[in-house]
């Protein structure tokens, strides 16, 4: 029989990052223009650092926001000390001019090199005792420090300390981040995960067996947290924004735990292990996760369900909240989400009602593209042969509409796409009722 920990084995396995060869490829050609242009040499390695999640080893499939700093030699101060647009200027000018087909722009402090699915971006930067200095180039223009090396020194001696636990927790968080649509960025993640971990000695030497219970409990402490604007990050103490809360989630995520592991090692727990960290979590052998045809009650219905990780890599940077307003000719208009704020646990929507399903609120940089996803669930939905599920994109109003024709749960997705990559997303239940179910 396979063992829950053979369960988060393969779960390690289905998010480990699948492009590393390219990535690594990528970061080689960037430091090597940087070295041509700045120190004469064409090492594809020296004088640069891998940053960020991928530096911490943190990061898990889709990954696709990827920091690098090139070192610039001391010699070079004086040129650049006054002038940090134009540092940023001569790096892009460089990776641009050694590779063509590139998409390379500076943007305020980074070098933004654009690839198929991901991005690096390439900051150019002076060392010293204090950290490393970077050009700033809003207003009148600066140089601000930055302290990596000790977050990634601390997020190496801190793993080690707990047995891989670090790292087997930052990475869990990404995929119920990424199932969930939770805005939460890396060094955040990582330096929660780090909170966590030191607070308590539970997990010092557990091994796989253990991650169910570590995430629901690390679920849990997130829960918890007092809401706070930034924390201080891991090993360096610097400010690491929250752009948004994500305790009400967390708190979603862990009766999602909770009821997984209250299954133990039944089948069934592979399925409510898979609602919290999505399809990369393994299926049971027992359960055919995707059957191609769905019964209930002697009639059939195809399934015709889509999955975004199945077209896009996902890899959720922001939030995004939808709303649906509900009307019908003659009745108030009102808004699915606000009549769960006035006391109703799980409102229901009636038949014959018109449908509006919008992005009331997102924080998303930059231009992106909408795709929406409608799900039938429920007998009703089978016995008609309506289960929908596939993912389209929006008309370009970033709005779907809808009517409630027949009785059952139903569900909509929407999914922002940047770059090729869905960064954020989001899901509203939409129960529809009779009206003598009133």
């Amino acid at each position: 029989m396979i063992s829950r920990a053979d369960d988060f084995k393969t779960l390690f396995s289905n998010i480990a990052i699948d492009n590393e060869a390219t990535i690594s490829s990528r970061y080689g050609e960037v430091t090597r223009a940087c070295n041509l242009q700045f120190r004469e040499t064409d090492s594809r390695t020296a004088n640069s650092l891998q940053v960020g999640s991928y530096g911490r080893w943190t990061g898990i499939r889709g990954i696709s926001d990827l920091d690098m700093l090139y070192i610039m030699p001391s010699g070079k101060w004086e040129k650049y000390k006054d002038k940090p647009y134009q540092l940023l200027r001569d790096t892009a000018d460089a990776i641009q001019a050694r590779y063509t087909s590139t998409t390379v722009y500076v943007d305020t402090l980074v070098v933004v090199c654009q690839y198929q699915n991901f991005k690096i971006e390439v900051q150019p930067v002076f060392e010293d005792e204090e950290g490393f200095w970077y050009p700033y180039t809003k207003g009148q223009g600066c140089y601000r420090v930055t302290k990596p090396r000790p977050e990634l020194a601390t997020t190496q001696q801190v793993n080690t300390d707990k047995n891989g636990n670090l790292r087997r927790l930052a990475k869990m968080t990404r995929a119920w981040k990424n199932k969930h649509g939770v805005g939460m960025g890396g060094l955040l993640i990582d330096t929660l995960a780090h909170n966590f971990l030191v607070s308590r000695t539970e997990y010092d030497k557990t091994a796989l067996n253990s991650c169910g219970q570590m995430m629901r409990d690390f679920l849990s402490f997130l829960s918890e947290e007092p809401k706070k604007d930034r924390y201080a990050a891991l090993g360096s103490g610097q400010h690491v924004k929250v752009h948004k809360a994500f305790q009400s989630k967390a708190k979603k995520g862990l009766a999602l735990a909770d009821k997984a592991l209250e299954a133990g090692e039944d089948a069934k727990a592979n399925n409510r292990w898979r609602k919290l960290f999505g399809r990369t979590y393994p299926a049971s052998a027992a359960t055919e996760v995707k059957k191609a045809q769905l019964t209930e009650a002697g009639y059939t219905a195809d399934n015709t369900e889509e999955f975004i990780e199945d077209l896009f890599p996902v890899d959720i940077r922001y939030s995004l909240r939808l709303e649906c307003e509900i009307k019908q000719s003659g009745f108030r208009t009102v808004l699915l989400r606000a009549m769960r704020g006035v006391g109703a646990r799980r409102p229901n929507v009636y038949k014959s009602k018109s449908l509006r399903f919008y992005i009331e609120k997102e924080n998303i940089k930059g231009i992106y593209h909408v795709y929406w996803k409608v799900l039938n669930r429920g007998p009703e939905a089978i016995r008609r042969d309506i289960i929908r599920g596939q993912i389209v994109p929006d008309s370009g109003n970033k709005t779907k509409r809808e009517t409630s024709d027949f009785r059952g749960e139903h569900v909509v997705d929407c999914y922002a796409v940047q770059d090729g990559v869905v960064v954020a997303k989001d899901r509203i239940h939409v129960p529809i009722v009779d009206e003598s179910e009133k």
